[in-house]
Parts: C-alpha cells; structure tokens; sequence
C-alpha cells in the first residue's frame, strides 16, 4: 500500500480506537467482528475478475477500486487483509456458510439477495450496458428490438445482466459464462451478438481491446446500486461498514479511488 494510503489507514485507525478497544462489547453484540478481531484477519470475497472493481494483475495479486477499499476496512479494524477469490456465484453462498466476512465484488444490492444477506452502501451507481460489435444494437430505443430469437447475449452467471437478458428479452438467446474473460472473448469471436455487464465492464473491454472494433452504450433499462454484501443478523458489523463508508465518502477517498480505477485507466498494463 503506498506512503499515503497508509496514512489514511493509520488516521482512520486512530478514529475508529475507541470501538476497535472494546472487544468485550463485541463478543456480545457482534459475532463477526469478534471472530475477525480474534483471528487479527479480514476475509473478503471477491471474484477477482471484474474490472475496474476488482482484478487480477500480471503477478497474480488480486486488484482495483474494491481491493482499495477492502485494504482500507482492514487497517480501519488494525488486522491483516484476506481476498478469497470465487466465482462470482459462489459469494452469497460463501458469505452465508460464514467462509468471508463479507462480498466486495460488483454486487448489485437488489431485494432478491437482499432477503438472504444484508449489504452497506451504495458506494457506486452503475447501469447495465452492451459490448458488442453490432453498431445497431448501441442504436436501439426500445428492449423490444432486441427480444429477437435470432439474437444471442452472453451474461455472468448468477448476475442481474442474466435476470434482465430473462425478463426483457426473453425470447432471446442466453449464453452465462463464470468469468467476464470467457464472457468479453465470445464477443471478440463473433459468438454471440453481446455482452450485457455493468458499464464500467464494458468501458475497460473497449480500452484492453481498441482495435477489435468492440462499441458500447449504457442502456436506459437498469439502476444498480452497488453495495457490500454483510451476514445477515449482525447490526453492529452492517453500523460499522456504512459508518466507515460515510467517512470514505465525506473525506473525498473514494472518488480518488473512482478517479483512479474508473477514470485513469494506467492501471491496464498491470493486466496479464
């Protein structure tokens, strides 16, 4: 982590002593935070291939925009970094079974996943967008163009760009992929006519790929708000989080960090 970052841990530290000091008031009112204050250890889910969120880079380490953030909780609760990495449908599993403490992976809070696990948050507001080769489809106005039996989408797994592909294009074509490396490649291919994935996906796709004439649009159909999925019954954990993301928000970090990881992009020659 570098010279800044880690002073920004150390004061958000500082700030956060006195909770971090009461670890008898833990045990009683929070399991989670008790077991990670416990074992000096923050495990996060992540699936490490969701760029600008989250990624693995040419060393193998795992990074972007949640990584910074999830390096930040950690030092916040003055204990070791643990990334778990998953694919994507294997989180909310793995978070209920209580294998991560939490999911910092591009989750989209919807009522759906939230009937089973908590979440903090919003941190980012995203929206779902094509990737494809296909200028007209960038073009259309209306979902219905597109709910064609000769057109054929490739989503994630487990994600709500699969849900969407079902309810407003249903007589569509669906290809899921566990990975958005597979997903971005059968575009390239000609294998399916598009990728549907949150913008960010798709913008990265379009700088990692310039000369494969790939284009992109935000489509009008989808708010996404993305949050930090957190084990259900622990109200202590889920004050925490939003309390520290607040502070994230207000200090101006995390749009240093969207600047970064969304805007910048000089982190893509790190990628394999």
């Amino acid at each position: 982590m570098k010279k800044v970052k880690l002073f920004f841990v150390l004061l958000l530290a500082w700030v956060f002593t006195s909770a971090c000091a009461h670890m008898m008031g833990f045990e009683k009112t929070s399991p989670t935070i008790n077991g990670i204050l416990k074992r000096g250890e923050l495990v996060v889910g992540t699936a490490g291939n969701m760029p600008p969120l989250n990624m693995t880079d040419k060393k193998g380490e795992i990074i972007g925009l949640e990584v910074d953030m999830a390096h930040y909780f950690a030092g916040a609760m003055g204990v070791e970094l643990n990334l778990v990495k998953k694919p994507f449908a294997e989180l909310l599993p793995a978070l209920e079974a209580g294998d991560v403490d939490m999911v910092l992976s591009g989750m989209t809070i919807t009522p759906e996943r939230n009937l089973k696990v908590a979440f903090a948050g919003p941190y980012i507001i995203s929206g779902k967008a094509f990737l494809t080769k296909d200028k007209d489809i960038v073009s259309i106005k209306d979902a219905s163009e597109l709910n064609r039996s000769e057109m054929r989408f490739v989503a994630l797994e487990s994600s709500t760009s699969e849900s969407l592909i079902k309810e407003i294009m249903p007589m569509a074509q669906l290809v899921t992929t566990k990975d958005y490396d597979d997903a971005v490649e059968m575009v390239l291919q000609d294998k399916v006519n598009a990728l549907v994935a949150d913008y960010q996906i798709c913008l990265v796709s379009l700088l990692r790929y310039p000369d494969q004439d790939l284009v992109s649009v935000i489509t009008p159909f989808t708010y996404e708000p993305l949050g930090i999925a957190l084990p259900a019954g622990d109200p202590h954990l889920i004050n925490w989080v939003n309390n520290f993301l607040n502070t994230l928000k207000e200090s101006g970090e995390l749009n240093k960090l969207r600047f970064r990881w969304i805007e910048d992009g000089s982190w893509l020659n790190e990628l394999p």
